[in-house]
């Protein structure tokens, strides 16, 4: 995977861009706010991190002994570190946190504690589905091998006409994966096609840090809870598959109802020129869906990626701003005559999304 042959034509739409650039950044400058984490930032990092480790400090210390009450610890948990997975690693291992890349690292490796690994999360998420969102073969978001099919340019089989059915059990096994085999996988890709040198890192090094973290993670959140809460073993496992569907399943909804949809396009570059004929923030418009724009309770909780607009045409600005810039990117959107694609509601985003995967489900027309 070379992608640094692959290029966008900047001189399309050029105006648009210099316009979007200069308003956001008068937008900061004449409300005297930073692009990163502000106080509200700061106290909802401790809620949600509070919501991953409170649970399980009470278990742990026998405050909680009842069973149902540890299944509810366990079921918090998953949707803690589904938030601390959409609001604080996320916005930290953009670089978006802080100014300083210190507390990005640091805050950035909170996502030791929810199982996976910073190194490959950053170059899946930052460089390939940012840069090439909703591409084949780039994007590895639309990649879930040949078992669910997420763009029209993927190969068709038989049973993807059940997609739209059988697909939302397996979002609920993505962390699953995350948390064995995904991560090893990916390192080896990343070695092999050279985005792991780029990236700063040895193999080698990268490969020790994630054997070490991955044992340090299942002592944490699998050997002591069966050590020292006082219920059967096969019921702190059971719990702890329960969290990780509740999990896999909350990060896939709002992930792929962002860009798998029937009104977001798949481009793809010149099979001669490897070079995409329109502007990459024009792709980002194309490619990219916000939903549920007035619900305040579920953008706060999902980090604000249902404004996925704002986040991918600004990556590097903490999400606790997105609201507010929404206004200033539909407006010059639309000034320009370009997409500004959003769902009023998250229900009616996920039925789209269902639509779409029983659309991809099909057999091709040209079959």
């Amino acid at each position: 995977m070379e992608i640094n042959k692959f290029s966008f034509n900047r001189s399309q739409h050029r105006e648009f861009v210099k316009v979007l650039h200069q308003r956001v950044n008068n937008f900061f400058r004449t409300h005297n706010r930073t692009r990163y984490a502000n106080t509200e930032m700061i106290i909802k990092t401790v809620v949600v991190l509070s919501m991953l480790f409170g649970p399980y400090l009470l278990m742990v210390l026998g405050v909680v002994t009842n069973i149902w009450l540890i299944f509810l610890c366990w079921i918090i948990m998953g949707f803690g570190t589904a938030a601390v997975g959409f609001s604080v690693m996320h916005d930290a291992n953009h670089g978006a946190y802080s100014r300083n890349k210190t507390v990005n690292k640091i805050v950035g490796s909170i996502m030791y504690f929810c199982g996976g690994n910073p190194v490959n999360w950053q170059i899946q998420h930052n460089v390939l589905h940012h840069t090439f969102t909703n591409v084949d073969g780039m994007d590895e978001d639309i990649d879930a091998g040949k078992i669910l099919r997420f763009s029209p340019k993927q190969e068709h089989h038989a049973f993807h006409r059940y997609q739209h059915i059988y697909a939302w059990f397996l979002y609920g096994l993505m962390t699953h994966m995350w948390i064995t085999t995904k991560d090893f996988k990916q390192l080896n890709r990343y070695k092999n096609n050279g985005l792991l040198e780029k990236h700063g890192r040895t193999y080698r090094g990268a490969m020790t840090e994630l054997v070490l973290t991955k044992a340090l993670y299942y002592v944490f959140i699998l050997v002591i809870p069966l050590l020292v809460v006082n219920i059967a073993w096969y019921w702190t496992i059971l719990f702890f598959l329960i969290m990780h569907f509740i999990q896999g399943l909350t990060l896939s909804m709002v992930f792929q109802t962002a860009h798998v949809m029937e009104h977001t396009e798949f481009p793809e570059p010149d099979i001669n020129t490897s070079k995409f004929e329109n502007n990459w923030a024009i792709y980002q418009l194309q490619t990219t869906m916000n939903f549920a724009p007035k619900s305040r309770v579920f953008a706060w909780f999902i980090g604000g990626l249902n404004y996925q607009v704002e986040h991918h045409l600004f990556p590097n600005i903490c999400h606790i701003h997105y609201p507010k810039l929404s206004k200033i990117v539909r407006e010059t959107a639309q000034e320009f005559g370009l997409p500004y694609h959003v769902k009023p509601t998250f229900m009616g985003a996920l039925v789209e999304h269902a639509r779409m995967l029983r659309q991809l489900g099909q057999v091709p027309a040209h079959a």
